[in-house]
Formats: structure tokens, sequence, C-alpha cells
């Protein structure tokens, strides 16, 4: 299910923001700053990726598993219930 143009927005401003980060670590490295400033910024850019997987999985959780649950289809709910926790699984690692 496609999101909600609100969330869309705000997801691809921050995945906009996140690229800036991105080649901002690249001339750091390229202009041989020092490295303690480069992993600051990595830390950063880790957290900014966090902050969009929070915003998809419940985004996903809001309309994708809502529907899932209103349908009635038990065995399309276990499946976004198995998806929602390996998702989560992998946000944690």
């Amino acid at each position: 299910m496609p999101h909600s143009k609100q969330n869309s927005d705000a997801i691809l401003k921050r995945l906009s923001r996140l690229n800036g980060q991105v080649q901002g670590v690249s001339r750091m490295v390229e202009e041989g700053r020092y490295c303690v400033d480069i992993l600051n910024q990595t830390a950063a850019i880790r957290s900014a990726l966090r902050a969009v997987e929070r915003l998809l999985i419940e985004d996903h959780a809001r309309s994708c598993m809502e529907d899932a649950i209103q349908s009635g289809d038990q065995e399309r709910q276990r499946v976004m219930f198995r998806e929602v926790v390996g998702l989560l699984e992998k946000v944690r690692e």
C-alpha cells in the first residue's frame, strides 16, 4: 500500500538530508578531517536513518497491517505480523 502524502514528503525530506550528510562525510574523508569528527557525523547519519525507519514502520502498521486486520484474513494477518517482527529485528541490529 502506498504511503500517505504527508508521510512520503517527510520521508523524502529526511532521505534528502541524509544524502547531504553522506556526501559531507565523503568530503570530510577526502579532506583528511579528524576521525572523531567523521565518526560523529556517521553517528548522526545512523540516527537520522533510524528516524526514517520508524516513520516507515509506523506507516506500515497504520496502513498495511490495519488493512490486514480489517480484512479478517488470518493468513494475511500472520504474514504481516511475521514481516513486522522481522523488520523490528533488523532495525534493532
